[in-house]
């Protein structure tokens, strides 16, 4: 028998309450079945992977069509599903908060939420803790355990200030985040110095800059890889289509992989 939405929000919690662990990110069923079936115990969406599977840019999707896109991988498999929710598709904490009901209503047991939107840039202070406080509030109306995740967006928009980005996570817990999270932490040094003045879990973003070792060894308790398994992916198809046009090989297709065993019932 499939999981609950509240056995998922209970088993996600707990997930936060544990040893450090990886969080994948698919782009699609598929992808979350495959991961699901090589052991992971939770996923997180990326917004940028599912832009990409619609032919467009990261951040250039509407709330509806992510919705659609959660309660895809939610009923694909029975992992716990978290929501990368961007900036709530508006700057207002009502924005934050709707969006929030809406990816539960899908099927997901965990979101984030942004404080950074293409037309306002980042969000000041106040404000952005305000919207996490919004998020909170209807994370906390649903009837199930729903893990928030508030990010600091300062290293990926121009604005590497390791001071700033910590105040910032500071209110963002205060206001009612479950998880902070500041994306682009260059070195272990960043993550022990967020994870030593916060009281939250920390998720951080992996790149090849930094090993799980050093996350875990730094405080880091959940670890995501956001767009780059997508990445991977559209990169492999490239490099082989690519060889294929150019000497008329088909030696890619050589690779196999045990997909009946992945997607099996």
């Amino acid at each position: 028998m499939a999981p609950t939405q509240q056995e998922k929000g209970q088993a996600f919690r707990a997930l936060h309450e544990g040893e450090p662990f990886l969080i994948p990110n698919p782009w699609d069923a598929g992808s979350a079945r495959i991961l699901e079936a090589l052991g992971f115990e939770a996923l997180a969406t990326t917004s940028g992977g599912f832009a990409m599977t619609l032919g467009r840019l990261d951040g250039d999707v509407t709330l509806d069509e992510v919705v659609g896109h959660t309660r895809s991988l939610a009923s694909a498999t029975g992992l716990p599903v978290s929501v990368d929710l961007e900036n709530g598709y508006g700057p207002g904490p009502d924005d934050a908060a709707r969006a929030i009901t809406a990816a539960a209503e899908a099927g997901a047991v965990g979101g984030s939420i942004e404080d950074w939107d293409r037309e306002s840039g980042i969000y000041e202070q106040a404000h952005a803790a305000e919207r996490v406080a919004a998020a909170a509030e209807a994370a906390r109306a649903l009837d199930f355990p729903f893990t928030l995740t508030a990010r600091a967006e300062n290293h990926l928009r121009g604005n590497p200030a390791l001071g700033d980005t910590i105040a910032r996570l500071q209110a963002y817990e205060a206001a009612g985040a479950d998880v902070i999270y500041a994306p682009g932490l260059a070195n272990g040094d960043e993550v022990r110095a967020v994870a030593e003045v916060t009281a939250k879990a920390q998720n951080v973003l992996a790149h090849p800059g930094l090993s799980m070792h050093e996350i875990v060894d730094a405080g880091g308790q959940r670890v995501s890889v956001g767009s780059q398994l997508a990445w991977v992916a559209i990169g492999a198809m490239a490099r082989a289509v690519e060889e294929i046009r150019d000497t008329g090989s088909f030696a890619a297709f050589s690779q196999r992989v045990p997909i009946k065993d992945w997607l099996g019932a």
